[in-house]
């Protein structure tokens, strides 16, 4: 499930990125997409391609990987971020929910460090 007005388009942060081409209410689920589960092996191979910047550490153990699918993997990180991301490890899903009131147009980030306003430094801001 993903809200009709969310798209990907070319984004200032980074690449491409998500946006909503409507206003959107705090605390609203605005995807649920299912997630391909890699495992510790697998991540492994994974981390020397493409992938890596792509994929979620996965499983209560956080060895495993897992890439999403819908848009999930395409929600640039910001440290501030304006939405949430839970996963669901039985059913192999991830749900992307707004922390507040989010602008028509606006850029949606999830923070990489799973919650929205963790300042730990990531590997691409490592000096």
């Amino acid at each position: 499930m993903i809200l009709p007005f969310l798209f990907v388009a070319p984004s200032s942060k980074k690449g491409r990125g998500v946006f909503t081409a409507e206003k959107i209410a705090a605390n609203t689920v605005i995807e649920i997409s299912p997630v391909l589960v890699f495992s510790a092996k697998e991540r492994k191979i994974a981390e020397e391609t493409l992938l890596f910047d792509y994929f979620f550490e996965w499983g209560n153990s956080k060895k495993k990987g897992a890439i999403g699918l819908g848009f999930i993997s395409i929600y640039n990180h910001d440290y501030h971020a304006n939405c949430d991301y839970e996963m669901d490890f039985d059913n192999e899903l991830m749900k992307i929910i707004t922390v507040r009131n989010i602008k028509k147009g606006e850029e949606l980030f999830i923070n990489y460090n799973a919650s929205p306003d963790d300042e730990t430094p990531l590997w691409f801001d490592a000096k």
